[in-house]
């Protein structure tokens, strides 16, 4: 993609003798929402790693709107509007829901006029996603789907321009699913935010995302529109149609 917002190319990551990642490129841009799929061990949160720094690559490089930052610190880039959830739940626990939202914004200080602000802004972005009733809520204690969506409204908090999204349907149900991808089709279209998003669902996948990237021991096995990717014989014997991945999206839909 020319207009790509982030890009990576060329991207190699080892571990030892594991070769994790090799030449992979993957790029998503403005109001795209892209899905990243393959088998569990591809490297799908390897390269959500190196994508959101918390893992500097062996060769190649990231760049995000056309400037190389492939070696600034998450920090930075979540600062600059890369945010990340991850496949196993990161809430603070002892923190109720609201202050969730909060803390996700409280780097950029001041005094109480913007603490104020801050508290309104989680207000808003709780009412978008349908969790008003949560607010004061221990996020320790919610169920998973729930939690899902606190993580998402977490990473709204500050408004994003790229969300990369480790499993957001893991541990959903169907009705929270569709709960999800409307608050993620929102953020595309309305927001323009780039979406690349990992997940084991195909439905959600197939149903959400315009573009598919699929990735296999490391490599990128194949890239296109959503259809065309699923219809892919080497991606079928490789992912959808062999392994317990592609069936287990479909099992949880209940």
């Amino acid at each position: 993609m020319s207009d790509a917002l982030l890009r990576a190319t060329g991207i190699d990551v080892r571990f030892g003798g594991v070769h994790a990642l090799r030449d992979v490129s993957v790029s998503v841009g403005p109001g795209e929402i892209c899905g990243l799929i393959g088998p569990n061990g591809a490297g799908k949160t390897t390269l959500f790693d190196v994508l959101s720094g918390m893992r500097r690559p062996d060769a190649g490089a990231i760049t995000y709107d056309g400037t190389d930052i492939t070696r600034r610190s998450p920090v930075w880039r979540a600062r600059h509007g890369i945010r990340r959830t991850f496949q196993r739940q990161q809430l603070f626990g002892q923190l109720t829901v609201t202050d969730n939202l909060v803390v996700a914004q409280d780097w950029r200080g001041g005094v109480r006029p913007a603490a104020r602000l801050r508290r309104e802004r989680a207000a808003a972005v709780l009412h978008e996603c349908g969790l008003d009733a949560l607010a004061g809520s221990y996020a320790g204690a919610l169920p998973v789907g729930q939690a899902r969506m606190v993580e998402l409204a977490r990473a709204l908090a500050d408004p994003p321009r790229v969300l990369l999204l480790d499993e957001p349907a893991s541990g959903t149900t169907a009705q929270e699913r569709r709960e999800l991808a409307a608050v993620i089709r929102h953020m595309a279209d309305k927001e323009g935010c780039a979406v690349l998003l990992v997940e084991h669902n195909m439905t959600f996948v197939m149903e959400l995302c315009s573009r598919v990237v699929v990735l296999d021991l490391g490599r990128l096995l194949a890239e296109g529109a959503a259809a065309e990717v699923q219809a892919d014989p080497a991606v079928r014997e490789a992912y959808l149609g062999a392994g317990p991945g592609a069936a287990e999206g479909d099992r949880r839909d209940h």
